[in-house]
């Protein structure tokens, strides 16, 4: 319940720290505030307080990401595999084939398969004219 409001939170957070940043004026002017020159919206003072305001938000937003990442880690312990589905290899040939010397390693038993498993002509096998 608490991770639930906790996470709505952070988007309310990431929403309000992508708005901030696109209010501050860049040297491209960005989504720049107008305002009257005098005050809190003056230039000087709107670009003090968009940049405060993005410190704290920004610090609010890592700050809560890390108390997440420690809440989903504690309610979500380690759970069992399910192994009813697993499958066991196949038994190996029992002929001793030995990989050719210098060679691949899988070579041998690549040779004694042979081409049982190749297709006899390639009429088999549709091909795009």
């Amino acid at each position: 319940m608490i991770f639930t409001f906790l996470l709505v939170v952070q988007a309310i957070i990431a929403a309000a720290l992508v708005t901030v940043i696109l209010m501050q004026q860049s040297e491209g002017g960005g989504l720049g505030v107008g305002g009257s020159p005098s005050g809190l919206m003056s230039a000087r003072g709107a670009a003090n307080f968009l940049t405060r305001a993005t410190t704290i938000l920004a610090t609010m937003f890592v700050s809560l990401s890390v108390v997440l990442a420690v809440i989903a880690s504690v309610q979500h312990a380690p759970s069992s595999i399910d192994t009813s589905l697993a499958k066991t290899a196949p038994a190996a040939p029992a002929n001793n084939a030995a990989p050719l010397a210098g060679g691949d390693p899988l070579a041998g038993a690549a040779q004694s398969v042979g081409n049982s498993a190749a297709p006899a002509t390639n009429e088999s096998v549709p091909l795009a004219n």
